[in-house]
């Protein structure tokens, strides 16, 4: 069948909107019909160069549809049921999803490009098109293995529920499933775009005390106390760890989380944080990136750590969090600046840069 798609040709150019072919689901794989698909700055890591690529590839990995058809042997979805894609997929089969770690599953480990079988499904005048995080959520239609669809409730808007699809998942998970921050603990986030603020948001519903946002943009540290920060600091115009720790009262916060993915912002959280204190990394770094720590912080009792789709268990974490959502629990509307054709995507990108946008989601 024929889809439209945002194909990324070249580093550092604009993305080519334009009809491809879509072949049928094989076994064990779904067709798609993507109502709306999230705008993340992961996607243009790879259109900048930081993270290289096989090209040519349709980038979107935070995306929610319908099912239109199913190949031989799918269980758990069938056409017409909703769903959000889930760019780590999960088999249920391996160590890691045995033993309660779904977001590092063994199926990490294959060609994140390619189907199980090692094609796409994708075509353009008969030349194979990759499929980012085998989602390839910038499409009208796509076709992605069983593994890689969540189903979700019918009644929950799929133009909105789509950023669960990574950036609420990826900001909240931390706090919720990795740090399992406690009521009263301090937390420091650096970098409040569309993953940060989800951080904040959920430090708020646990009962932190003090949340600590910290940005380069005013624009971003204003969205940061509408969603829960007790405090900013903008790091463009004074020190942010000796701000962060002046703030907390006790030399450093409880748990600091660093969602910019740069050399510098990583050493910043692990140094705001007290004795005994954890860093988390959610951010995506540049291929190469290194960081320089002093192994003492490390004597202190300090831990730093990461968390990748939320570090916990996708396939029931993303249902949760729409279902607070939809009670009222969780602002998931307010997270959206823009909502934009696939044919103004690369404009979606510049007013993410420009730090216009909490997030601007793609709808078809």
């Amino acid at each position: 069948m024929r889809a439209t798609a945002a194909v990324m040709y070249e580093v550092k150019k604009p993305l080519v909107v334009e009809d491809v072919e879509l072949l049928d689901p094989g076994p064990h794989e779904v067709q798609v019909r993507w109502v709306a698909n999230g705008v993340c700055h992961s996607d243009y890591h790879l259109i900048n160069g930081d993270v290289p690529h096989p090209l040519p590839v349709i980038l979107g990995h935070e995306a929610a549809g319908v099912v239109e058809r199913v190949g031989p042997g799918v269980e758990s979805v069938k056409p017409g049921d909703h769903v959000c894609s889930s760019y780590i997929p999960s088999c249920g089969k391996c160590g890691y999803c045995i033993g309660g770690q779904p977001t590092m599953c063994a199926l990490r480990d294959k060609p994140r490009w390619l189907m199980l079988d090692g094609t796409t499904r994708f075509r353009k005048n008969g030349t194979s098109l990759n499929h980012y995080l085998q989602v390839a959520g910038y499409a009208t239609h796509s076709v992605l293995m069983e593994e890689s669809v969540i189903p979700i409730r019918k009644d929950a808007p799929l133009d909105v529920v789509c950023l669960v699809s990574c950036g609420v998942l990826a900001g909240a998970g931390p706090v919720f499933n990795r740090a399992k921050v406690p009521p009263g603990a301090s937390v420091a986030v650096w970098g409040c775009g569309g993953v940060g603020l989800n951080t904040i948001q959920a430090a708020r519903l646990v009962g932190a005390g003090k949340i600590i946002a910290v940005d380069v943009m005013p624009q971003k540290l204003a969205w940061a106390e509408e969603f829960g920060a007790t405090h900013v600091v903008n790091a463009a115009t004074e020190d942010p760890v000796a701000r962060v720790q002046a703030i907390s009262g006790t030399g450093g916060v409880d748990f600091a989380f660093e969602m910019v993915g740069t050399q510098a912002t990583i050493e910043q959280a692990v140094l705001s944080t007290h004795r005994g204190g954890t860093a988390v990394v959610v951010g995506v770094c540049p291929a190469g990136t290194k960081v320089s720590l002093d192994p003492a912080l490390f004597l202190q009792q300090r831990v730093l750590t990461g968390s990748s789709f939320g570090a916990g268990h996708q396939r029931t974490d993303v249902p949760m969090l729409i279902d607070m959502f939809m009670s009222g629990k969780y602002k998931l509307k307010e997270m959206i600046s823009r909502k934009v054709p696939l044919t103004d995507l690369n404009h979606a990108f510049d007013a993410m840069l420009k730090g216009e946008v909490k997030r601007s989601v793609v709808v078809y």
